[in-house]
């Protein structure tokens, strides 16, 4: 069912490095409080963080938006921060920007909390108009609007284990 490698991981890898130099550049000299959305960014949030030279300290935050191939446009909170926010310096990894949706809530949810600062990290965001006005400081890779699995994504859980990201085609 995988249409094609759509990055390779050697890529991936390649563009890990230099987000990693991007990040340690604007947060020199201050921790990091680094918050993985959990499951997706996981491979994506730790091949980052072994790059960094900064202090960091990592918490995590699970959420639930999708079934199968489609936002259901419900978020649920799944598994809320075990760390206080309030002023750190916080940087979300995501592994994918989509519609955006996710991302505004998380962010509205953070707003509350009183950080320093709020920046994303995201291996992928789709080219999409609903998501434009999400500022992602530190991306990977823009894509096209296909399901993508692997590094990370999964599909119903599957495929996150793949060492590239792969476009998913279930006609094949």
């Amino acid at each position: 069912m995988i249409d094609r490698v759509l990055l390779s991981e050697e890529r991936i890898q390649t563009r890990l490095d230099e987000v990693a130099r991007e990040i340690d550049a604007l947060y020199a000299g201050r921790e990091i409080h680094a918050v993985g959305i959990l499951k997706g960014s996981v491979f994506f949030l730790t091949d980052v963080l072994k790059r960094l030279r900064s202090t960091v300290v990592v918490d995590f935050l699970q959420v639930r938006s999708y079934s199968g191939t489609s936002s259901s446009g419900n978020i649920q909170l799944i598994r809320d921060l075990s760390m206080d926010i309030q002023g750190k310096d916080v940087l979300l990894f995501e592994d994918v920007v989509d519609t955006g949706l996710t991302l505004r809530k998380i962010l509205d949810l953070f707003e509350s909390r009183k950080p320093r600062s709020v920046r994303i990290a995201a291996l992928l965001k789709k080219d999409l108009p609903e998501n434009r006005d999400i500022p992602v400081e530190f991306l990977g890779f823009t894509i096209g609007p296909e399901f993508v699995i692997g590094y990370g994504l999964d599909l119903d859980e599957k495929y996150r284990n793949l060492p590239y990201v792969a476009i998913w085609d279930p006609s094949r």
